[in-house]
This record gives C-alpha cells, structure tokens and sequence, in this order.
C-alpha cells in the first residue's frame, strides 16, 4: 500500500514504536527508509525479497522465521493486529475488493485486524476462481484511493550453465501428468523452459508462488492441469510475482486458475491427495549427512523458508512424488576462491532450514541423489558423488575420518 506508506511516513515525528509486518517486498518501503535508527517504525519480515535483505543487512529490519503454512494459524492464535492496510482492486458492481495477486495471509491478516484499511490500486488484475479472495465493503473500516505506479515486475535472469544441466537431471526424474511446484529464479524458470521443450505432457500446477516458468509451459501446451486429481483443470497458487505478462495472462484468462491461501494450497495432506506432485526448490547449502540450509549465510538471513517444508512433505505424501532441492555444488567468492556448497556438516551460525529427515532428492550439476531410505554412511557417499569433483576427496575423508563413516 504504497499511498499509506509515504503518507505515515511523513508523520514520522509523531509516531513512536510502530511494529509492521509483511513479507517478499519489491519497492521501498517509505517508514522504513525515513528511519534508519528504527526510533518510529520497526519493520519486520516472514520471508525477505532481495530489498528486504538488503534492509536487514543496514540493520533497518527483523526475520521472523516460520513455516509458511502456519502464518494463517499465527495470526489467529499469537499475533496482535491493529490495523491491517492491503492493497486490492478496485471495487466490482456488487461490492466486492478483490485480493488479486497476493491470497497467501490476506483473510488472516484482516480477520484479526482491529481496523481494516484498503488502498485501491488500479493496476491490479482481478483473479477469479478462487476459495475466499474477495472482501466486502462492509467488512472494512476505511478505503484509500489514488494514482499508483506500474507493478513491479520481477526479471529473472538467464540460467547459468551449471543450472540449466541441473534442469535436466530434474526433468529426467519427471513423467507425463505431474503436478508442479516451483520456486522463483533463474532455476525454476530453467525447469520451466526445459519442461517446455521436453516430450513430458498434461503437467499441472499447485504452488505457493505462480511464475513466468508457469506462463512458459502453457505458452508450450504442457500445462493443461487435466490430470490433477485436486482442484482438476486449475492451476492453483496463493502468490503471484513475475513479468507483466504474467499478471495479464491472470487477468485474461481466469478460467485457469484457482486462487487461494496459504491453509489450503500448502496443506501437505491435499498435496497428498496428488499423484506424482513435484515439488522443485532452490538450497544454499547441504551437508553430508543430508540437512539442508535454504535461507542464510552464517547469521546473515538471506531469504526465508517460505513453504519449503510444506512442500517437501507434501512430495512425500504423493503416490509418485518427489520432492528436489537443486543447488550449484560450489561458488566462488569475490576473491576468486572457489568453495563447496556440499559441507561436512551445516556451520555455526547457518540455519537448517530441512532436516535429514525431510530431504528426499538432490540435485546439483554433477547429478541427482535420492538420500530416503539412506543410512548416514549411504547419505555421506551419496553427498561427495554430486559435489565439484574439486572436493569429493576431502568429503568422503571427512566422513571416513571425523564421521566414522568409513
């Protein structure tokens, strides 16, 4: 709610101590930018865009960690709201707002909400179709309206080469009718193009965030979602963030899709109800023994677990599934130093954002491991074979020697 936010901004000088919450921000955000000693606005954040880390690498925000379908449930049971300000369409004949592009905590978020405040943004597409994503106007308290910039559109960038192999490996391990979820960036938009191009038909969609990847494979007659056995004929999805093509294929063509919150679309037991459902999302770091970190450097948060564990046990629960965390098998610093992403073991500080336990496949540019069912020796061995081969060696010594894994 871009209008809100410059207009509290400037009454910062009167205001003390005033918590906000959001997640996945693409454009400044004004109460926070006007107060970089965080005396009148304390942000905080379930799940950092890149400006978001940015923020928190100035010191100006706060990470909450969550699992994201448990933030309906916090809302609910733990959190106080005194105002909820959204952003939605205009209003249609009958009085209804719709949620458009972001269904994920809405309902939650205004159900708790002391004081509901809608901010009309002209530019944002109505989406049709789905469980409870529209609000009535006599259930709000004030409405906001004004002239608002384009949407953010999110470009992703080209995939490198390491990760367009990693697609491959991922796309190998895929048949014909399965349900896809996929997480934003260069990665899964390589899937989606590789899946685009490949033999592989009737896929559908139920994800937590709708990309350009999804465009793709409709554009190439893959995505007919006939084969799902929830919500048949529908993609489904709770966020929407890519290309102004994007949100004009949403608009355009409501009849495909099936919108809806963060309860419904990341219950794992709804996933379960699927065949083949193929959850595909990105890592920072694995260790041998399998646990994964997928959202920070040392103490430095980089992102946040989104629905990654929901997904992930999700995929567990399909007759069929699969569920892939992809990462390069190293990086390289400023410095031009090469370093591993497979570690011995996940390093203080870094988070395990998965558990051993919830880590089913493994993708990196040198192959793809299934670790369930695995002992630790098995895991260990496993781990090193998909590492650079730069340092398999010192891995599988590091499991033979300090693990005992010999």
């Amino acid at each position: 709610p871009s209008l809100m936010d410059a207009a509290i901004a400037k009454r910062k000088e009167e205001l003390y101590g005033v918590k906000i919450r959001g997640y996945l921000i693409q454009q400044p955000i004004q109460m926070v930018e006007c107060d970089p000693g965080r005396e009148h606005f304390i942000y905080n954040s379930w799940h950092m865009s890149g400006y978001e880390r940015k923020l928190c690498d100035r010191g100006m925000c706060s990470f909450n960690p969550m699992v994201f379908r448990n933030l309906g449930a916090y809302y609910q049971h733990f959190l106080t709201v005194n105002v909820a300000m959204m952003c939605v369409t205009p209003m249609n004949q009958h009085g209804y707002f719709n949620f458009s592009l972001s269904n994920a905590s809405a309902r939650a978020v205004l159900d708790k909400a002391d004081i509901v405040i809608l901010e009309i943004n002209e530019n944002l597409p109505w989406v049709y179709g789905g469980l409870d994503e529209c609000i009535h106007i006599d259930d709000l308290d004030m409405i906001v309206e004004g002239p608002h910039n384009p949407l953010p559109s999110i470009q992703t960038p080209p995939a490198s080469e390491a990760e367009t192999r990693i697609a491959e490996f991922v796309v190998e391990n895929m048949d014909d009718g399965a349900t896809l979820q996929l997480g934003i960036g260069s990665l899964p938009n390589a899937v989606g193009q590789m899946l685009a191009q490949s033999d592989l038909k009737d896929l559908g969609c139920h994800t937590g965030t709708i990309s350009d990847a999804f465009l793709t494979l409709y554009r190439a007659g893959k995505l007919t979602n006939a084969c799902k056995e929830v919500d048949r004929g529908y993609a489904t999805w709770n966020l929407a963030m890519g290309s102004q093509e994007l949100y004009d294929w949403l608009k355009e063509e409501p009849q495909l899709f099936r919108p809806a919150d963060v309860d419904y679309v990341h219950d794992p037991h709804r996933m379960g109800d699927m065949s083949n459902f193929i959850s595909i999302n990105g890592g920072v770091q694995l260790d041998l023994m399998g646990q994964e970190n997928g959202e920070s450097a040392g103490y430095r948060q980089l992102s946040g677990i989104g629905g990654q564990m929901d997904f992930l046990e999700g995929a567990y629960r399909s007759p069929g599934g699969k569920g892939f965390i992809c990462l390069n098998s190293s990086r390289v610093t400023k410095d031009g130093v090469r370093k591993s992403n497979i570690v011995p073991l996940i390093s203080g500080g870094s988070v395990v954002s998965a558990p051993r336990t919830m880590i089913q496949y493994v993708a990196t540019e040198y192959g793809v491991v299934c670790l369930s069912g695995l002992s630790l020796r098995q895991r260990a061995q496993a781990m090193a074979s998909i590492a650079h081969p730069d340092f398999r060696e010192e891995l599988e010594r590091y499991a033979r020697d300090e693990m005992k894994l010999g």
